[in-house]
């Protein structure tokens, strides 16, 4: 059944894509098809976690904050393949369910900053992301979106008009860390990870992401390597 309403919606959004906007997914061939993949998004509108199914051909799982729950419509965004996530941080119930997700090979859609950002670019991402990756050893994907900006309610999912564009970067690794991981270490990890999402957008989009990626939010250079998949 959930894979069934999985198929029967992204079926239905990209109809609606191409019918209504212009729409281009660029980069497919950086897209992982099997193994552990960690996706991270920067978050303009609703509409991205469909958008997102329906660029990518492959099953996604997402994270989505638990208020769309409280609605009748939460027995469709589980079948679709979202989970309730607190925001506070401390939702241990919610990471392991994600962190299961990348164990048994799947791939998941996360959009660090954690709200949508539609008019002031991209905001400082909490260090959940970090932490999972580092946990699981995902594969990292980074995925830019432009255009849904305009797309602020839910309802705009059955017309989105305009230039809607993807862009899949090249995926990657953190580098390991030895022993037990620091709360303080996570920051630069996540920021590292997203300047990866911003190096993909369009200036007007970076928001706090506009610094050189050899540093931080502080202006502290970042001894951060990456291990680029190939």
């Amino acid at each position: 059944m959930a894979d069934a309403v999985y198929r029967i919606s992204n079926s239905a959004m990209r109809f609606v894509l191409r019918a209504f906007s212009r729409w281009n997914v660029e980069g497919l061939e950086n897209l992982n098809q099997t193994g552990p993949l960690l996706v991270i998004v920067n978050h303009l509108s609703n509409v991205d976690p469909g958008l997102m199914g329906a660029s990518l051909p492959r099953r996604l799982r997402f994270i989505a904050k638990k208020e769309i729950f409280r609605s009748l419509g939460g027995w469709y965004f589980r079948a679709y393949g979202a989970f309730p996530l607190d925001r506070d941080g401390k939702d241990t119930e919610g990471f392991r369910w994600a962190r299961e997700v990348l164990k048994n090979g799947g791939a998941l859609v996360v959009f660090p900053e954690g709200h949508r950002n539609p008019t002031t670019g991209m905001q400082q991402a909490t260090p959940g992301a970090a932490l999972l990756a580092m946990h699981t050893n995902a594969t990292i994907l980074p995925v830019a979106i432009t255009g849904t900006e305009r797309l602020g309610s839910a309802w705009r999912a059955f017309f989105p008009t305009g230039d809607i564009n993807v862009k899949l970067g090249t995926p990657f690794k953190l580098p390991r860390i030895q022993g037990r991981i620091q709360r303080d270490q996570l920051q630069p990890l996540i920021d590292s990870m997203m300047e990866q999402v911003a190096a993909l957008l369009p200036a007007g989009y970076r928001g706090v992401y506009k610094l050189d990626p050899s540093h931080n939010q502080s202006g502290n250079t970042l001894a951060i390597s990456y291990q680029i998949e190939s």
